[in-house]
């Protein structure tokens, strides 16, 4: 049982460091209070770790071209709207950014985290991996805490590292840097969707 666990944990937290999700992390701090984009991301990855388990091998039968399109263009349009962004002109007082995170509602942080942050990790490998670990360990709950915490250990680093990164850099640094990220991502994604 505990085997189930720790394969889930150490192949979700493997795949999730370099992933795109934890760049999205990174973008989300450096706009929203971290607490609101933990719950957000917590409560996208209950959602995707129960959906992995819970609907096993179902998750191949999804067309592959749709869901990389849909990824494609998600992350064109958030590339798109942090260029824009980062070339308004910033108010002297938020300069860094901390009056916007303080002025947006948790509930609106949280909820835009868990819908950027839900959608980024869908079909992703990740989540297929669990979906595999789960058929073979045939353990469910067991695979759901592995890649549940897996997901929210790599989402919290990516919130130190964000708090750490907005403290010491612009913000259009960062949305700039970020944007640069989000279309190779999208590029990535088109490029699945087309070879797909």
């Amino acid at each position: 049982m505990l085997a189930a666990f720790f394969a889930a944990f150490a192949a979700v937290f493997l795949l999730e460091l370099p992933d795109k999700t934890t760049a999205l992390t990174l973008v989300l701090s450096t706009r929203y209070r971290a607490r609101a984009v933990f719950a957000g991301a917590a409560v996208a990855f209950v959602l995707q770790a129960a959906i992995a388990v819970g609907l096993g091998s179902a998750i191949t039968l999804l067309p592959t071209r749709i869901v990389a399109g849909a990824v494609a263009v998600l992350f064109a349009i958030g590339a798109v709207l942090l260029i824009r962004e980062s070339l308004e002109e910033p108010s002297p007082e938020a300069s860094n950014g901390a009056e916007l995170r303080a002025a947006t509602p948790v509930l609106k942080a949280a909820g835009a985290s868990f819908v950027l942050l839900f959608t980024a990790e869908w079909g992703d490998a990740s989540q297929v991996t669990a979906i595999g670990v789960a058929a073979h360990y045939d353990h469910p709950v067991m695979v759901f805490l592995g890649a549940f915490l897996a997901l929210m250990v790599v989402t919290t680093l990516a919130l130190v590292v964000g708090r750490t990164i907005r403290d010491r850099v612009p913000a259009h640094f960062i949305q700039r840097g970020a944007a640069a990220v989000f279309i190779v991502f999208a590029i990535i994604a088109a490029v699945e969707a087309i070879a797909g």
